[in-house]
């Protein structure tokens, strides 16, 4: 245990029982200087192997680091060759492949050849939309086309009851003028 230093480790050792001592300051102050001295001494020697086992701690980890090696990754001359198409293809895009412009017939005019023998995979996105706007746009025209069919059925039941409640109107006053 730790006492704090020198003069508090003196007075711990002067509290041992001094009746021992008894008559001879002198020499219980020569005992308990040198019990002071030699255990600075091992505080100061433990403190140095405690600095010497924590450098030998961190120079062993930086060895067991050191033989950490990454392997580089074993790519093949066919992934290799893939890479390099792909990236051959996406480097010679033009404005015309990036923003496609609807013909008058209403196709997709791209510069991009789908179907060469260049490309590793069909690019589909530009297709899923116009697929995806042309679905949209007919699903609006048949709920319009039911709305109007609707709205049409509703005019000729509307027109019906106009014109019963006229008959009736009418029934109902050839009946009164009958009466008179």
């Amino acid at each position: 245990a730790s006492y704090g230093g020198a003069p508090q480790a003196k007075d711990l050792v002067m509290g041992i029982p001094s009746w021992c001592w008894l008559g001879e300051e002198d020499l219980l102050n020569d005992v308990c200087r040198e019990v002071v001295e030699k255990w600075s001494e091992s505080q100061i020697v433990d403190a140095k192997e405690k600095k010497e086992d924590e450098i030998q701690a961190i120079t062993s980890m930086m060895e067991k680091q050191a033989k950490i090696v990454v392997k580089p990754k074993e790519v093949s001359q066919e992934e290799k060759q893939r890479k390099a198409a792909l990236l051959a293809q996406y480097a010679n895009v033009t404005d015309e492949e990036e923003y496609p412009f609807p013909d008058l017939d209403g196709s997709i005019a791209t510069a991009v050849n789908i179907g060469s023998e260049k490309s590793l995979f069909r690019n589909t996105n530009v297709e899923d939309v116009l697929n995806a706007r042309k679905l949209e746009r007919e699903l609006l025209r048949d709920e319009f086309q039911k709305k109007k069919e609707q709205d049409k059925l509703q005019r000729e039941k509307d027109k019906l009851a106009k014109q019963e409640r006229k008959e009736k109107e009418k029934k109902r006053t050839q009946k009164g003028e009958r009466k008179r």
